[in-house]
């Protein structure tokens, strides 16, 4: 797998398209950090570690629903294995006028963008969620 983070984020979308209440995945720090600033926003119940069906550690997302509908309505991978996305802290995106989050992985951890700007820091766009 070139892309975990993008193999999470795709697992959460397919997941959220059929009505699952919770999706598993292969655990790393990058992707527990993320999925902690997910949880920060609102926009999945949290997470647990647990150990796969082949021993290998692995993170169990609940996902959160509102009346039916998920509350993710878009997810999207910004900075990929082959091309980085890197920004200053005045030029770190706002999603949706605000409604949304960027997740920026800066200096100082991973942070969603309204974070990265109060800290005045600027890294790596990961993903941008509404």
């Amino acid at each position: 797998m070139n892309d975990p983070i993008g193999d999470m984020l795709t697992r959460i979308r397919n997941s959220q398209m059929r009505g699952k209440s919770t999706v598993i995945t292969p655990a790393s720090k990058l992707r527990a950090w993320v999925l902690d600033v997910l949880a920060d926003e609102g926009y999945i119940r949290g997470y647990e570690e647990l150990t796969g069906a082949n021993g290998h550690p692995a993170l169990e997302i609940s996902l959160k629903y509102f009346e039916g509908d998920p509350v993710i309505r878009e997810i999207k991978r910004v900075s990929t294995p082959g091309r980085r996305v890197y920004m200053g802290v005045k030029d770190i995106p706002s999603v949706r006028q605000g409604l949304g989050v960027s997740i920026v992985s800066t200096p100082k951890g991973v942070m969603s963008d309204a974070k990265a700007r109060s800290a005045n820091v600027g890294g790596e766009v990961l993903c941008t969620v509404f």
